[in-house]
């Protein structure tokens, strides 16, 4: 079945509202992409972009992330010389107070076939020549078949197949709330009150999906934290793994840089005049710490850092659905933004164009918080 759309306005410019919009595209909607600011100038810009499922989680959201790598693969494939999508596996380990956690999360992982393998000090220099092994300070688990994306690049990518297509980008629209007519959603009100039409609405706002819906009587949970992503100067030798650790988690990023970002240090963000500042101090306490996981590496100066929220239903579970009491609207918001980014645009496409919810999404409606 395919239901008639003919256009669709797409509320947000990080990755899951730029790959909604570029799938919709690809099905031949008429589609107008409206952003607050620039696209990436939100979470998607301040995002560590692991791709992974490691570690416990529900069976449907483990399923969704598996399709989501896969997704990625297809694209490394097609051009794998791209410096911003990389494969080379991810290390995790716990604290010394912890020491278990590494040996559970393996047996648990190698249990459902996830690529695992449990290393300690003297063996992790088999799967990677990035870190220092002094630094483990437990034994920990390198899933080789992790990887991750620099997600202003990949929306940079998407955006060029986007206008190439006919579609229309409409920046620095503030911020938007959602138009309904006749019990549905007809598209969005600029914060200068203009009205940008169309047959369908998708919020893929970041943290902010919550409040956008909350006036369409929709109530979706929301956790997310404050949170900084910090980029290093180039590095002499570039890193390939992405790594999780204690007190630092690294991740490679284009440009032989790193990106940098944990969570000890949330309570030191401030909220200043409606934007958000740290202690320059703490931003090069991070980095030092960062600098203790790498071998050779003495000193890791920061480059830069953005601090913001980090998008995180209240539950955990990804959020996707067209909203039973507006429809025509669709939300998405999710923490795993990276991961399911290419995924997401897809069956979002999917159900608006044909009416059908997929059943990978079954288990994520937004009517589960109401």
């Amino acid at each position: 079945m395919t239901r008639k759309l003919n256009t669709a306005v797409v509320l947000g410019g990080g990755i899951i509202g730029v790959s909604a919009a570029t799938h919709l595209t690809r099905r031949g909607v008429a589609v107008r992409l409206v952003t607050d600011a620039d696209p990436a100038s939100g979470a998607s810009g301040r995002s560590l972009s692991w791709l992974n499922s490691a570690g416990e989680r529900s069976k449907p959201y483990h399923d969704l992330r598996m399709a989501g790598i896969d997704r990625y693969r297809t694209l490394f494939a097609a051009d794998p010389s791209r410096d911003w999508l990389r494969f080379d596996g991810g290390l995790f380990w716990p604290s010394a107070e912890e020491s278990r956690a590494a040996a559970d999360r393996h047996e648990y992982e190698s249990r459902h076939g996830y690529d695992s393998h449990l290393v300690t000090r003297e063996s992790v220099a088999a799967h990677t020549g990035d870190v220092d092994p002094a630094a483990m300070a437990a034994d920990g688990v390198f899933n080789p078949g992790e990887g991750w994306v620099s997600l202003p690049h990949l929306i940079g990518h998407l955006l060029e197949e986007f206008a190439a297509a006919g579609g229309e980008l409409i920046t620095g629209a503030g911020a938007c709330e959602v138009v309904v007519s006749d019990g549905r959603a007809a598209g969005v009100r600029t914060a200068a009150g203009e009205e940008i039409t169309g047959d369908a609405v998708v919020v893929a706002c970041g943290p902010q999906t919550p409040e956008v819906v909350a006036p369409l009587g929709v109530r979706i949970a929301d956790a997310s934290p404050l949170s900084l992503v910090a980029i290093s100067e180039p590095l002499a030798a570039p890193v390939a793994t992405v790594m999780n650790t204690p007190r630092a988690a690294i991740r490679p990023n284009p440009g032989g840089t790193v990106a940098v970002d944990h969570d000890w240090y949330e309570e030191s963000i401030r909220e200043v005049d409606g934007g958000y500042e740290i202690d320059e101090d703490v931003v090069d306490e991070l980095m030092a710490e960062a600098a203790k996981l790498l071998d050779g590496v003495e000193s890791l100066p920061k480059a830069s850092w953005k601090i913001g929220k980090k998008p995180i239903p209240g539950d955990g579970e990804p959020v996707f659905g067209e909203l039973e009491a507006v429809p025509g609207c669709y939300a998405a918001f999710t923490h795993s933004g990276a991961t399911l980014g290419l995924l997401s645009g897809e069956l979002i496409a999917y159900e608006l164009t044909t009416g059908a919810k997929h059943p990978m999404l079954e288990t994520f409606r937004p009517e589960r918080f109401a």
